[in-house]
């Protein structure tokens, strides 16, 4: 009896944890992926071939310790970026926690309108990219995409 009592009580936990281990959590949309970068570029999205930026670049870039984070707070980190003929880019950081993450989404807004006004006289055919920038956070990942196409780059994202 005891130990029937042991295996039921056993099967009740991994039930209870398999149940919990779906892909979705609590409903909430799956986190960005670093893989959902080229993706983007794969399907489309941008209108010239962008160049890889290390983390340590990105970190600078998007000034994240301006908003008082630092290098540690970036798990991982995949950025697409024009070289300058245009203000395309593709974007997803991961944080070591969603507050991380929430101060960081602030940072690339800045950023973003930092690149409106920097682009308004110099670049003004690119202002419709910028004005139109996806910004979006899941969790502790964080997504930016300035994009030619961004209908192909938030298909992509699926």
């Amino acid at each position: 009896m005891k130990k029937l009592v042991h295996i039921a009580l056993t099967l009740a936990i991994v039930l209870g944890l398999a149940a919990c281990g779906g892909g979705e959590r609590n409903g909430a949309p799956p986190l960005y992926g670093t893989f959902m970068v080229e993706a983007m570029a794969e399907a489309g999205a941008f209108s010239e071939e962008l160049e890889e930026l290390d983390a340590d670049t990105a970190f600078i870039l998007y000034k994240l310790a301006d908003s008082g984070l630092s290098q540690e707070d970036v798990k991982e980190c995949a950025v697409l970026r024009s070289a300058g003929a245009t203000c395309e880019e593709g974007a997803v950081l991961v944080f070591t926690s969603g507050d991380k993450a929430e101060t960081a989404e602030a940072a690339l807004k800045d950023y973003v309108q930092s690149q409106i006004d920097a682009n308004t006289d110099y670049r003004p055919e690119e202002i419709p990219k910028l004005e139109n920038a996806y910004i979006d956070r899941r969790g502790e990942s964080l997504l930016l995409v300035v994009a030619s196409d961004l209908d192909a780059a938030k298909e992509a994202l699926k």
